[in-house]
């Protein structure tokens, strides 16, 4: 164990008044629930980790796949130096990492758990089945009986547990979408080479979806890519070095480039601030579906893409499933597959969150126009001690949240508030 562990751990003695009755529990160790943790940690309040370290980016994304963001923008947060990926690559001797080097998901990985060695410690994978109120704090029930009094809780799960289907597409799955299934969502796969041979239809337009659709064709499977937006959206490949004028003219950011973008990044706290339509306007529109720059040639005339078209109606015909499709330049058209992949993205919902008691779900307060939760400037939702991070945060804070760039903002806000102060509002 490293030094830097060691200190937070001696630190860990001086507990803050706002911990009494139990320790910081944080549900989830993916980025934000151990970037949470380290800053706590480092902060000398107690806190307990449950969740597989990097459990979503290990068993929700299929083997080949690369990150979209750049090396810039995933940096997990450390509360002192030397956190950082590059930090990791230089210290695992992997290649340097620049703006023009797709990241591996299983480099991501290896670098979510060599951070978790040095600055988060022990993580416990005990499954955390129910949050429930008690006194001013919470009982925190565990798989196989356990239970722990926490004085404050800190969601930062991944977004599995959100995905959605369109309703056109369930009847194929009446016992749930799945590998095996004739339906399946892209969280749902770590290996698409199984479908080696089948004819697969991919239903979606953005980064899961187009590079789904790269890994199936290179497989050997006979995908196409049902889009329903009219064009296919690609990153713009960056430049390392920009003349001042453009940089000026348009900004860089952990986003992309662009005065709108900055400035959402930069002042996510001023995100917040907004009237709610603005934020819900900004969360949906800010960042569309688009592929990575350096995906487009695995895609573009290799496998076939339909754009402007919906799936209106879906069912099975013995092994075989049948899609009408519709949409712009021609009338319905029936596609038959023997597999259909929805990389349809997420709907955010707190009553998707099973390990909630009901009535704290219920006293969660939600983002008009949504189902995520209502937040201080410090993450704590109407429940006081229940904080929310990462995605879930997102139509609070802007998209930035959506993305590894947002933890720095989230653990530093969630840890300070609990150091400070305690969970009390």
């Amino acid at each position: 164990m490293t030094q830097s562990l060691s200190g937070q751990r001696r630190a860990e003695t001086r507990l803050d008044a706002g911990t009494r009755g139990g320790p910081v529990v944080v549900v989830g160790a993916g980025p934000y629930g151990l970037s949470v943790a380290a800053h706590l940690r480092a902060a000398g309040v107690e806190v307990r980790v449950f969740g597989e370290v990097m459990g979503s980016w290990r068993h929700s994304m299929a083997t080949g796949m690369f990150l979209k963001s750049t090396p810039a923008a995933t940096d997990l947060s450390a509360p002192v130096p030397g956190g950082r990926l590059a930090d990791f690559c230089r210290a695992a001797g992997e290649p340097e990492l620049t703006e023009l080097t797709p990241i591996p998901c299983e480099t991501f990985v290896r670098y979510g758990m060599w951070f978790t060695q040095r600055y988060v410690g022990t993580v416990e994978t005990s499954r955390v089945t129910a949050v429930e109120r008690c006194g001013v704090g919470f009982a925190v029930r565990l798989e196989g009986g356990g239970e722990i009094e926490a004085a404050a809780v800190v969601v930062a799960t991944g977004l599995a547990t959100f995905a959605y289907i369109p309703g056109a597409l369930l009847p194929l799955a009446p016992g749930g979408p799945g590998p095996r299934a004739v339906l399946s969502h892209t969280s749902q796969h770590t290996d698409l080479s199984e479908y080696a041979g089948q004819r697969v239809a991919v239903v979606g337009g953005g980064q899961s979806a187009l590079e789904s659709a790269a890994l199936l064709h290179e497989a050997g499977a006979d995908a196409e890519v049902l889009v329903r937006d009219a064009r296919v959206r690609w990153g713009v490949r960056p430049k390392l070095q920009r003349p001042w004028g453009q940089r000026l003219a348009a900004p860089a950011s952990p986003l992309g480039t662009g005065w709108a973008l900055a400035a959402i990044c930069g002042a996510p706290g001023a995100v917040r601030r907004l009237p709610a339509a603005a934020r819900m306007q900004l969360f949906r529109r800010a960042l569309g579906p688009s592929g990575g720059w350096w995906l487009r040639e695995r895609v573009e005339g290799v496998v076939p893409v339909r754009t402007s078209c919906r799936v209106e109606r879906a069912h099975r015909s013995g092994a075989e499933v049948h899609l009408r499709v519709g949409g712009a330049g021609g009338g319905p058209a029936d596609h038959v597959v023997d597999h259909v992949l929805a990389a349809t993205g997420y709907r955010l919902d707190v009553d998707a969150l099973p390990f909630l008691a009901a009535p704290v779900r219920r006293a969660v307060g939600r983002v008009p126009g949504s189902q995520a939760p209502r937040l201080s400037g410090a993450f704590e939702s109407s429940v006081t001690g229940l904080y929310f991070t990462g995605s879930l945060a997102a139509p609070m804070f802007g998209p930035m949240l959506r993305f590894v760039a947002g933890t720095e903002f989230a653990a530093r806000r969630i840890a300070g508030r609990l150091a400070r102060q305690g969970p009390r509002r």
